[in-house]
């Protein structure tokens, strides 16, 4: 009972924080972009996220206003190579899974703090709507 208690406080903080408009600062974990057609909204626990695991949380509404409850969404995260320290480029994945209306969670693993590409894929029947591209920082 507890973890659906939390899952719908998070959900309704994500969904408050999607009333705002789109946020493009890399400071902050909330992020709201299009995909296509569709919003999508992100969020991370912990927020902000931190090296190691986390877990993410992604509602997706369809142009007309409803959550988009048939669809697949697909959370990449990516730094680029930075020859200069000897690092290669990094990439992680989190599948996101349905719990509710519109919303997809999953959980995935950082290598390291510092900022990171996030592209949240969407797609419905098999055919893809759309990527919302942004950028966080993980502490």
């Amino acid at each position: 009972m507890r973890k659906v208690a939390r899952a719908a406080v998070v959900l309704l903080a994500v969904l408050a924080s999607s009333c705002g408009g789109s946020s493009s600062t890399a400071s902050s974990s909330v992020q709201t972009g299009k995909a296509g057609e569709m919003t999508g909204t992100f969020v991370s626990d912990p927020n902000p996220p931190k090296s190691g695991d986390n877990s993410f949380l992604v509602t997706v509404k369809q142009p007309d206003g409803p959550p988009l409850a048939d669809g697949a969404v697909k959370a990449v995260f990516s730094m680029p190579a930075m020859p200069s320290m000897n690092m290669p480029a990094m990439r992680a994945e989190a599948a996101l899974t349905p719990q509710a209306p519109g919303a997809y969670r999953g959980t995935g693993q950082l290598s390291m703090s510092g900022t990171w590409n996030v592209d949240i894929s969407v797609s419905r029947n098999g055919q893809d709507v759309g990527t919302a591209k942004f950028s966080l920082v993980a502490k």
